[in-house]
Order: C-alpha cells, then sequence, then structure tokens
C-alpha cells in the first residue's frame, strides 16, 4: 500500500482543491482542501525543521477548539509522529503527569492556556513550546508564533509510510477513577471508525459536520469530525459549546449543518433554550447522542420536535463507535444503544467472563476488533487488566434482546446494590426526569444500615419550579420497584460535569454520599 494513501489532505488537496474543508467560527476563518493540507505541510515541515519532531514523537495541544487542532493532528500523520490533545479544564498538577507520561517534544497552546503551559513544560522539561495565537511578549513565555512557523516553513515533502498498527493519537482518558491513562490510538483504528461511521450514519462527501464537543475527547474529534475528513465532507468548528448558540446553528439552514453529535447534556440544555420551542430542522440528516445513558423523555422531547436523536455507544479505547441505532429505529427502540458496528465484534458476560446467551440478562459489555486500542501507553498492567485475548472491558452494564439489540443499563460501576438486588441509576433517572419541575437529577447510592446502599437522587430543580421530596418519591414509587426507590433527596444548585458534559458521580458521591448528606438539601 502505498505511503501516501493515509494522508487524507493530500488525497482531497488533489481531487477537490477547491472545495471548503474546514470553518472556524472562534477565529471567523475558513479553508479549502488545498488550503488545508498547505497548512498542514508546512507545519509538519516546521515541527521536523525547527522542532526535531521525528517517527513516533509526541506533540500535545493544550488549547480549546480550533482548527488549528485538527492541522497539528495531520501534520503529526504526515510526520508518522504521535498527537495529544490535552484537556483543557485540568489543573497544572494533572497535566504534569500527563505530559510526563506522554513526553512530548513540542506542545502547542493557545493564549487562554499560555501559563499554564510555561508552567507544566518547566515541569516536566519541555523544551519547545508554540502559541496559535502570536508569540510572546514577556521573557518568561519562550513560545514560539504558530502562524510564523507555518510561513516560514515550506511544505514538507517526505513521504513517512505509515500502517494500521501504527500510532496516532494518545488520548488520555478522563480520569474518574485514578490516573488518567494514556489509550493509544493507531491509524487503522482511526480508519475503520470511518468505515464504521458510514453504515448508521451516513458520512459521506456532502457531510457538514458541526463540531462542539471538545476536540481532547474521542467524540469530538472522531463524531464525526475525522469521518467526515476521509471521506471528503465539510466540518464547522465551535469554540466551547453553548446552548443557543449551538440550537442556531443545527436550526439555521444557512450553516448547512447535517451531521452533529452530542452528550445528553448537551440537549438537556438547548431543549431547555427558549428558542427550542419554535426550532425546525430543515438540514439534518443524522442527529446522535452517546457518552451515557439518555433519559426517555429526552429523547421523546427531541422527537416530537422530528429530530430523532440515535443513540449510540463507544469509548476512547473503541475509537469509539461500538454500538448505533439505524436511523429508522431511533424512536421505534428508544432506549436501546443499537447493533454492533459492521466490523466491531460484541458479547456479554459474567462477573466470571462467562458468556451470557440468553436475552435480557445484565453483563458486562465486551468489545474486540481493528477499532480496539492496543493497549495504554506507558502501563502494560493497565491494558493485561483491560483487554483478554483481544476483547477489550468496558466496564459498562448491558443486556441483549431476542432482536440483537443491545442497551447500556449504566456503568458498571455506577451500579450499586440494595437488599442484594442491583440498582442501575440511569433507569430511576430517566422516570425522574418525567417530572416538568426537574433541571437534572443524577442518582447515587449511599449506605444504609438495613439495606447496604440505597439511593439518593441530587436534584436540580428549574428556575422558579418547587418539588417535595415527597412528591419526588412518590413519582419513583408508582413508576419504580420498590427497592429502585430513592430513599432520600437532596436539592442542589448545580450537578458537576466534566468538559465533555458527562456528570461526574464521584463529586457528587463525595459531596452527598455519606448517610447525612441528605439534610444539606
Amino acid at each position: 500500500m502505498s505511503p501516501q494513501s493515509f494522508d487524507w489532505l493530500a488525497h482531497h488537496a488533489a481531487t477537490r482543491p477547491g472545495r471548503e474543508a474546514i470553518v472556524d467560527l472562534g477565529t471567523n476563518r475558513s479553508f479549502t482542501w488545498e488550503q488545508l493540507n498547505d497548512r498542514t505541510a508546512r507545519l509538519a515541515a516546521a515541527l521536523t525543521e525547527t522542532f526535531g519532531v521525528g517517527r513516533g514523537d509526541r506533540v500535545a495541544v493544550l488549547a480549546h477548539n480550533n482548527s488549528n487542532t485538527f492541522e497539528v493532528q495531520f501534520a503529526c500523520w504526515k510526520l508518522g509522529a504521535v498527537f495529544v490533545p490535552l484537556n483543557w479544564r485540568l489543573a497544572v498538577p494533572e497535566l504534569q503527569f500527563i505530559l510526563g507520561d506522554a513526553a512530548p517534544t513540542v506542545l502547542i497552546h493557545d493564549e487562554p492556556f499560555g501559563q499554564v503551559a510555561v508552567k507544566v513544560a518547566e515541569l516536566t522539561g519541555i523544551e519547545h513550546l508554540i502559541n496559535w495565537d502570536g508569540a510572546s511578549t514577556t521573557s518568561a513565555d519562550p513560545s514560539v508564533d504558530y502562524e510564523e512557523a507555518i510561513a516560514a516553513s515550506d511544505p514538507f515533502g517526505g513521504a513517512v509510510e505509515l500502517h494500521h498498527a501504527d500510532p496516532v493519537t494518545i488520548m488520555y482518558t478522563s480520569g474518574t477513577t485514578g490516573r488518567p491513562k494514556g489509550a493509544i490510538i493507531t491509524q487503522g483504528m482511526t480508519f475503520w471508525n470511518a468505515v464504521n461511521s458510514v453504515e448508521f450514519f451516513k458520512i459521506g462527501t456532502d457531510t457538514t459536520n458541526l463540531a462542539f464537543l471538545p476536540l481532547f475527547h474521542t467524540g469530538g474529534l472522531n463524531c464525526w469530525a475525522n469521518p467526515a475528513f476521509h471521506f471528503g465532507g465539510r466540518n464547522i468548528v465551535m469554540r466551547e459549546f453553548e446552548p443557543a448558540t449551538a440550537l442556531e446553528l443545527i436550526t439555521n439552514p444557512d450553516h448547512g449543518v447535517t451531521h452533529f453529535l452530542g452528550v445528553p447534556a448537551n440537549f438537556l440544555f438547548m431543549s431547555q433554550d427558549q428558542a427550542f420551542q419554535s426550532a425546525s430542522f430543515s438540514t439534518i440528516e443524522i442527529c446522535g447522542v452517546g457518552g451515557s445513558p439518555t433519559p426517555e423523555p429526552l429523547i421523546r422531547t427531541w422527537a416530537d420536535k422530528g429530530l430523532p436523536l440515535q443513540q449510540a455507544f463507544g469509548m476512547t479505547e473503541t475509537s469509539p463507535l461500538v454500538l448505533a441505532l439505524p436511523p429508522e429505529d431511533a424512536v421505534a427502540r428508544i432506549g436501546a444503544a443499537g447493533l454492533p458496528a459492521m466490523h466491531t465484534s460484541v458479547r456479554l458476560v459474567d462477573d466470571s467472563g462467562v458468556d451470557i446467551t440468553e436475552p435480557n440478562v445484565t453483563g458486562e459489555l465486551w468489545v474486540k476488533g481493528p477499532n480496539v486500542t492496543p493497549g495504554y501507553w506507558n502501563r502494560p498492567d493497565a491494558t493485561a487488566e483491560a483487554i483478554t485475548d483481544g476483547w477489550l472491558h468496558t466496564g459498562d452494564a448491558a443486556r441483549r434482546d431476542a432482536d440483537g439489540y443491545y442497551y447500556i443499563i449504566d456503568r458498571w460501576k455506577d451500579m450499586y446494590i440494595s437488599g442484594g438486588e442491583n440498582v442501575y441509576p440511569a433507569e430511576i433517572e430517566s422516570v425522574l426526569y418525567q417530572l416538568p419541575e426537574i433541571a437534572e437529577v443524577s442518582v447515587i447510592g449511599v449506605p444504609d444500615e438495613r439495606w447496604v446502599e440505597v439511593g439518593r437522587a441530587c436534584v436540580v430543580l428549574k428556575e422558579g419550579a418547587e418539588l417535595t421530596e415527597h412528591a419526588i418519591t412518590s413519582h419513583c414509587r408508582a413508576n419504580l420497584a420498590r427497592f429502585k426507590v430513592p430513599q432520600s433527596v437532596v436539592f442542589i444548585e448545580e450537578i458537576p460535569h466534566n468538559a465533555t458534559g458527562k456528570v461526574l458521580k464521584r463529586e457528587l458521591r463525595r459531596l452527598y454520599g455519606e448517610v447525612d448528606a441528605g439534610e444539606r438539601g
């Protein structure tokens, strides 16, 4: 196979040079395929000739969403280097750990994170800093100007041969338990994820994808930005998710958005915007939701507006697509995560790793295929723990119905046991979202002398709404088995989320997981 067969930008620059490839809303810039490939080739030359980046070397990015992020990614591909996107919400000690682990040759950042970049570079021995908002004017910041580096370089003329097994990205997990782990993402994983995206999500040359999830997250990078790049589509990049702006982008036909994916919180916040009541979605072909179980009332809210949410399941370690609902099943099979992607195998196992073959029995989902990570950077112990004979343990509780559709019940670790019964918070949360007064809710398990653990609902009310604990528990008793009914309610102002919008259950457990924490409501 020719080395150039993996240079997506070079291919599209040759076949559709004048067609728009990317729009950056934060900087009000856009580039054609020819322009994007030229900028990326010049950046590749600067990285290798000025900063010594070679095959296998890491290049890290600490910045908000920007078209430059993709230039760095594709420049790494041209060199055979490894792209390391960083979670900009992390504190210096957390970034210090990650950068100490990845040991990048270069750290590229934007201006808001200039001081943090300088600090972590000093702590981890990174020699080269590049600021894509301009070179620093202070002696304390040695950052080089990104645009000047590009302008001063001729396009990279080398031909680095990439293979499917070659690492192209290290993506650090969110670290919800313990230290973050660097999932190795190979060229093959990225390719097969793009191929897997076609069947259920119809990615193609005419796709215009709106990317508002953080690009340091697999959902932002690979659902469906990279698949759109692979097939010659178009990407619109938002600097950060903002509900009103996102809603305007997907409803205004002038933007031409055909595809976008969000986590449940994105759809919840957009549905609470006043403009949602009169919104229509004339250009949208595919609207995907993933990241965590989606409450049924939220799916129905969007379906009632004529925009069914296509549920899907994936992980950083699976690049990420594993399961998805076909478009025609988005409403008919509400609650299902869907069917396995074509080039992916899945199985359900019990606590002993034995296959569960009968339908509607909950087990842990395992995944195998060319889209699955070979392991974790510098962590053979974590790799051995997570992968058995090529099968990745997802840590997600799931079941399969008689028709072969999979349902993600909850994170395996978020399950709690009450009176000997397994309780999955996502099921309770879906019932609680039926109450119109609730803006957001999350359920955790708390210690109980009699039942070992019982549920506690952490509730955020809509502005001006009133709701009592008795009303909440009464609603649950009418819709759930007794052992699933939360035994206490705490009313709070805000539920903590990570940068991708996922609820931080660990923070809720820390704040409200004590026996008497409900008294804070």
